[in-house]
């Protein structure tokens, strides 16, 4: 395990998760400090932070022993399920405490809806393009939808605009639980698409 772990730069990834969530309670803080701003100045917070912890934990889904991987005795995709699940419960726990308060807009329901969509997302995305690039498909995902997105929430945008709805929007909550689960059950049955050139 401790092999597994260190061969995919796990624990840089945490590390590098709860620095992420550091970085995000201070941004929040500081955003609601200033005039003229409210809780809802937090929404690059509740959108980026996720997307980096997802980069963050996509970047350590890569396989460097991809033969070896696929001829065990045992199957692997109980680890791979597990490489997914754990960062997102961390990463979901420490947004939710970076984010405290206001559970109706841009707080900790928000942060954890799209820390699981886009944690998904990467992990899907591990499986179809490699974990290398599996960064590349919710950044151009979140920078479509945050400049696209109507000021106004609800409506159709909380399907297709989920990761800028407010917390308690089911219909955007639906979809990032569906990209969660399709995503991390992918990556736990496939692994991480082998690219031309990795070693």
């Amino acid at each position: 395990m401790r092999l597994y772990l260190r061969s995919r730069a796990l624990p840089t990834a945490l590390a590098a998760l709860v620095g992420t969530a550091a970085a995000a309670a201070g941004s929040a803080r500081w955003l609601v400090s200033l005039p003229d701003f409210d809780h809802t100045a937090r929404l690059p917070v509740v959108v980026l932070g996720p997307l980096l912890a997802a980069a963050t934990v996509g970047a350590s889904l890569h396989t460097p022993s991809d033969e070896l991987d696929r001829t065990a005795v045992k199957p692997w995709w109980p680890r791979r399920l597990a490489h997914v699940l754990v960062p997102t419960l961390l990463a979901a726990a420490l947004f939710a405490l970076a984010l405290p308060g206001h559970m109706e807009a841009y707080g900790a329901p928000a942060a954890v809806r799209n820390t699981l969509g886009l944690m998904g997302v990467t992990a899907g995305a591990a499986a179809v393009v490699g974990a290398r690039l599996s960064w590349l498909p919710p950044v151009f995902f979140v920078g479509v939808v945050y400049l696209a997105a109507p000021s106004e929430p609800g409506g159709a945008a909380q399907w297709w605009a989920w990761v800028m709805q407010p917390g308690p929007q089911a219909g955007a909550w639906t979809v990032a639980v569906a990209a969660f689960v399709t995503g991390t059950g992918g990556y736990a049955w496939r692994g991480a698409r082998r690219v031309t050139g990795e070693s």
